[in-house]
């Protein structure tokens, strides 16, 4: 029994990045002319030229604000806002929604969202019975890990959500080997299967997402007798990242390309620093180019003890999107990193909005390499004509900062 799905987890890292940038020209050309919304987005780039990764950091950024913008506008033309690459009918099995509403399509190959490498990475093998406590209701969550077991060869009992006792009876006569679900429903499966003596021992390991899953709560799983690991899966993206029996970090899917950014901007950070997750896939039915997740991560240096040659992740670390409102004005952080732009000795920015209620005040903390009074005041000037507010500037050394992604700090007192 391998513990590898299959061989590309294993190439070395030079074949990896050099057949993902021969695929990513080829992804980009294929966005410009089956997209049209990418048709738009990436208008006047040459495709042949998006062959490296400094290339890549040069496109336009897509949130997902943007798609459903997009979307909205092109509702009776295409509900998917020009971003899909499929038509209705064979090639297109199912239309999903989203909270927004926003609409993904699902293509027919198998194994659309490639969760079969997450779920064979946490133990799942052919044969085993899972139980899959995700909706199976407009949203693709139950499906995106049911395409993923049924890929590894494996059964699924579609439970959904809900009806807890009805589920702790079909596991206690059905007696599956793994779920597939949130972590915080599966404990609560546990808690009271224990309550009512029902037997859910079968159960021994478990693909978790949809929320975090803290190191404490996989911990209490373990000592239930399950082992827990996660997978972080998006509906526009499919598979991501996810967890080894090493349980160091996510390792990266095979078939995306993932940068870290600095919020706000498409501007990639060094490997180490928090940022943005930005994705590109190269899933031809749905092909995003540089799609901003919201959420915060950061590389992991080195490669997984399991021999998978991938890049890593820390795994989900927050919202990347820290806009606040300030003396009723919006602040972004995209309006932090265009201040920080103006100054070449500015490092790294942080602007921490404190004080209570209706007596907001901003202090921009900068890493500055040199500075004295006449760059606080310079600096000082750009925050009122970026934002029309009035800051205080305070210059740190460089890495004073918390590695932890926030550009804007919301510490005010709500109470």
């Amino acid at each position: 029994m391998t513990e590898h799905f299959d061989a590309l987890e294993t190439r070395t890292p030079a074949q990896r990045e050099s057949d993902q940038m021969l695929a990513l020209s080829r992804q980009v050309a294929h966005a410009q002319a089956a997209s049209t919304a990418f048709a738009e987005i990436l208008g006047g780039v040459n495709a042949a030229g998006v062959n490296s990764r400094a290339a890549l950091a040069q496109l336009p950024v897509t949130r997902k604000s943007e798609l459903l913008e997009r979307q909205k506008a092109q509702r009776a033309q295409d509900p998917f806002g020009g971003f899909s690459a499929l038509t209705r009918g064979p090639q297109m099995t199912r239309i999903y929604a989203s909270p927004g509403p926003i609409y993904e399509p699902e293509g027919a190959t198998r194994d659309y969202w490639r969760t079969g490498r997450a779920l064979y990475a946490a133990g799942f093998r052919a044969g085993d019975l899972v139980h899959n406590a995700f909706s199976y209701h407009m949203t693709p969550g139950a499906f995106i890990l049911e395409a993923g077991a049924h890929a590894v060869g494996c059964t699924v009992f579609p439970a959904g959500t809900g009806q807890t006792e009805q589920q702790l009876q079909a596991i206690a006569e059905l007696r599956p080997d793994a779920y597939t679900g949130t972590p915080s429903f599966l404990r609560i499966l546990i808690e009271k299967a224990a309550e009512a003596g029902v037997d859910v021992s079968t159960i021994r390991k478990a693909s978790v997402g949809g929320e975090a899953c803290p190191p404490s709560l996989t911990a209490w799983f373990a000592e239930q007798g399950v082992a827990v690991y996660q997978t972080y899966a998006t509906a526009d993206l499919g598979l991501v990242a996810y967890e080894t029996t090493a349980r160091q970090g996510l390792v990266v899917e095979e078939d995306v390309i993932v940068e870290i950014v600095r919020p706000g901007t498409g501007e990639p950070v060094p490997d180490g620093e928090v940022g943005e997750l930005v994705i590109t896939t190269l899933n031809p039915a749905y092909p995003l180019i540089r799609f901003g997740t919201g959420d915060l991560s950061a590389v992991l240096t080195g490669q997984c003890p399991t021999g998978r040659t991938a890049p890593r992740i820390k795994g989900w670390m927050g919202r990347a999107d820290q806009t606040t409102k300030v003396r009723g004005m919006f602040v972004h952080p995209a309006q932090v990193a265009d201040i920080a732009r103006r100054f070449p000795q500015i490092r790294k920015a942080r602007l921490v909005v404190s004080g209570e209620m209706a007596n907001d005040q901003m202090c921009l903390r900068v890493e500055a390499s040199e500075g004295d009074n006449a760059l606080r005041e310079l600096i000082a000037a750009a925050v009122r004509d970026v934002t029309k507010l009035r800051a205080d500037v305070e210059l740190l050394a460089p890495g004073s900062l918390p590695n932890d992604g926030k550009v804007i700090e919301d510490a005010r007192s709500y109470q």
